[in-house]
């Protein structure tokens, strides 16, 4: 059945054509009618095939032009779907909700409920929780990882905190030397290890649950505000300190600026999610955004994998 016109579309959400492709929805906000997104499955041989950014870009090109998109909102180039083009609106919400109505079909299953049910017993509510990636559309295997996202920043920081005791009273696990290599490699981080390593361990987004990997990813249930059309203006390093990181979880993850030029640096790369502090002076490598105001900011994230980008700390907050 395609979606009602007044459909709304949160990132982390997958939508599906009636040939069976499968996007990541990557921005609330319709342009032209369609819905800005990236393609992450697509039908092979009979099953689905997970898509990297290359690989993505190459299957469309050859089998779906038509889904390539250049955004004049985004000044990118990206993928998006006609709505009159989608068959079907996976929304992680309703899947945590047919987990919990329903019997574990495997082991991946029953690990995503087990750890749902201890964030109910700490007074998380459920119903601000969703299950995206691979066991959205159950497409997942043994060796899956949980990818919850958190509705709302007051429920998000909560599940944090959860995260933080379950791994103290023993419940979780964090992540081991394995673990950490695994996430640092499917990133593929313009960092190295051991900075990627002290960055993700303050964070609190992700642990280990009988040796699965989670990690819960902040969604903001307010409205998109709306934006004009950005310009590139090419790549930019610089260092400045971290003004405001009260939106650093969001997603794109925010990052106001103590600079004489730039308001702002953005990530829509994941990695750099809750990268900084407030107070914190960091090295950033982006690029660099005008508004039709003429303000500027720095973009962290122009593909999935953002090659050469990356925000890291180069001189923490001092406490009093």
């Amino acid at each position: 059945m395609n979606p009602k016109p007044a459909d709304i579309y949160q990132p982390r959400d997958f939508i599906e054509t009636h040939e069976g492709l499968i996007f990541a929805v990557v921005d609330g906000m319709l342009e032209d009618d369609r819905v800005l997104c990236f393609l992450r499955y697509a039908p092979i041989g009979g099953k689905l095939a997970k898509m990297g950014t290359d690989e993505a870009n190459a299957y469309l090109q050859a089998r779906a032009p038509r889904y390539l998109f250049s955004s004049k909102r985004l000044d990118a180039r990206l993928h998006a779907v006609p709505q009159e083009n989608i068959r079907r609106h996976h929304r992680p919400r309703d899947r945590v909700q047919d987990l919990l109505n329903s019997v574990p079909r495997d082991e991946i299953e029953r690990k995503a409920i087990r750890l749902l049910q201890k964030f109910g017993a700490c007074g998380l509510d459920l119903g601000r929780v969703g299950l995206t990636g691979s066991l959205l559309i159950g497409a997942q295997t043994p060796t899956s990882d949980l990818d919850f996202v958190i509705y709302g920043r007051e429920a998000f920081f909560e599940a944090r905190e959860i995260v933080g005791r379950l791994i103290e009273a023993g419940e979780l696990q964090d992540l081991d030397d394995a673990a950490w290599r695994d996430a640092y490699d499917r990133r593929g981080c313009a960092l190295t290890f051991e900075e990627f390593l002290w960055h993700e361990r303050r964070k609190l987004n992700k642990a280990l649950i009988d040796g699965t990997k989670f990690d819960i990813t902040l969604v903001d249930e307010l409205p998109s505000k709306a934006s004009g059309p950005v310009r590139k203006l090419g790549p930019i390093l610089l260092r400045a300190q971290i003004a405001d990181a009260a939106y650093a979880f969001d997603y794109p993850a925010v990052y106001r600026l103590t600079h004489p030029e730039l308001t702002e640096a953005v990530s829509f790369t994941h990695t750099y999610a809750g990268q900084a502090l407030t107070g914190e002076t960091v090295e950033i490598s982006g690029l660099l955004e005008e508004s039709h105001s003429g303000q500027r900011r720095i973009v962290v994230g122009s593909s999935r994998e953002a090659a050469g980008e990356y925000i890291k700390v180069v001189s923490e907050r001092r406490t009093p």
